[in-house]
């Protein structure tokens, strides 16, 4: 049975850590200072929101994504301050193959290490396998970004290896990603339980 991707609708998570909502127009005053004041977010990401126009240009991109149903950028705003934290994305979505990719993930250096990743990817992770009937979450990130390679460890994600320059950093230089995925399987027989204890 092919899973339902109801991209098309609305998509709300949310726990008494994190609410997760589709990005839209009126979220650029919410982000604005990340992309002025905190550059080095941009570093190894494939895709950068830094300066006005950056920031705006990212908005308009990942709504049409949204409108094409061929990406999903939910906002992430933190319940414990009160405040917006950053972004992070379904993408690659395979429907036939039950399988999609999470990641384009940023947060604003006072939500990194807050635990917040862990709250919105154990929202994600258990939409993606609980609601929507996938089978594989893929995660990839540069192979120099051993804070994300340890984040994505420290939620039960498996190592699979390194794609040589399979893509370009927004500087024009190649880059090597490491692959990391999480099987349905996987998800619901230990590591749902184990994430949550961490929460």
């Amino acid at each position: 049975m092919q899973p339902n991707i109801p991209f098309s609708q609305t998509v709300i998570l949310e726990n008494n850590v994190a609410l997760l909502r589709p990005i839209q127009e009126s979220d650029f005053p919410h982000l604005i200072d990340f992309a002025l004041l905190e550059p080095e977010i941009w570093e190894f990401s494939l895709v950068s929101a830094s300066g006005k126009q950056g920031l705006s240009d990212y908005i308009y991109e990942a709504i049409k994504a949204q409108q094409n149903q061929t990406q999903y950028t939910f906002i992430v705003f933190d319940k414990r301050t009160n405040t917006y934290a950053g972004c992070t994305r379904f993408y690659n979505i395979q429907p036939t193959n039950k399988a999609l990719s999470l990641g384009y993930t940023w947060y604003g250096k006072q939500h990194q290490g807050t635990g917040l990743n862990k709250n919105c990817k154990y929202l994600l992770l258990s939409y993606v396998f609980e609601n929507l009937g996938f089978e594989r979450v893929e995660f990839r990130a540069d192979k120099n970004n051993k804070k994300s390679i340890a984040a994505m460890q420290s939620i039960g994600c498996t190592i699979e290896g390194v794609l040589r320059s399979d893509c370009y950093k927004t500087n024009g230089t190649p880059r090597d990603s490491i692959v990391l995925s999480i099987l349905k399987t996987e998800w619901l027989a230990t590591l749902k339980q184990q994430l949550a204890n961490k929460l």
